[in-house]
């Protein structure tokens, strides 16, 4: 997967099987691929694809162990659909280009993205698919009617995702992200969604775990060594 921004997290592989011998020209191949694109990524592997062998292999292909993500999830269709986060705080969908640019500017901002990745950044978001029939949903959260939180919310099968939270640095520790997530997690209910699922930095994690989610497993990341 690749964004075509060049910030590592933006752009994964992943394995959810454990590596063998034989998977080395491929890994070869991915790795000639980001070069080609100038692109850096990260590699994840989920629980199922976790073992001694898997970290050799990434080892021996240049890769560097760089962290463990929590991996969360919710079963909505439990939840009560009166939920909601402080008065002071309002949620609202993104449907037009102005709120798009807003969406965009705060979470660059949220996530201190480097200034020279802005233009490529700017192309991606507006891949995004704000008709009503798009499985892809955008929210901002508004702090006394100032756009200051975002998130996206992505929905397939039965799961929704949510993906991209953040919250411009002078407005943190008031609640915001949390009644961002509950207001995505009752579209998802609204919506006739069963599950939620996200990975979370460690950072974020009591947040969403105050939104009822439940830490299942974590996720190695391992990024190229220079």
């Amino acid at each position: 997967m690749n964004t075509g921004i060049d910030v590592a997290d933006l752009n994964w592989t992943w394995n959810e099987k454990p590596l063998v011998d034989n998977d080395v020209r491929i890994i070869n191949k991915i790795k000639k691929n980001y070069k080609e694109l100038k692109l850096p990524f990260w590699w994840w592997v989920y629980p199922r694809g976790q073992s001694k062998k898997t970290k050799e292999i990434l080892q021996n292909g240049g890769f560097n162990y760089l962290e463990e993500i929590p991996c969360l999830a919710l079963d909505v269709s439990k939840l009560p659909l009166n939920m909601r986060g402080s008065y002071d705080i309002e949620v609202s969908f993104v449907n037009n280009e102005k709120e798009i640019k807003i969406w965009e500017d705060i979470s660059f901002a949220g996530f201190e993205m480097p200034q020279e990745t802005r233009i490529k950044y700017n192309k991606f978001v507006n891949s995004f698919d704000l008709s009503e029939r798009s499985l892809q949903k955008l929210f901002l959260a508004h702090w006394l009617g100032q756009p200051v939180a975002a998130d996206l919310l992505f929905l397939q099968g039965n799961t929704a995702g949510i993906y991209f939270v953040t919250t411009l640095a002078a407005f943190r520790n008031k609640g915001i992200a949390l009644a961002l997530i509950l207001a995505s997690i009752k579209y998802a209910r609204m919506s006739g969604y069963k599950y939620c699922i996200l990975q979370s930095s460690k950072e974020g994690l009591n947040v969403y775990l105050k939104a009822g989610f439940k830490e299942y497993c974590r996720a190695d990341v391992y990024c190229l060594s220079d």
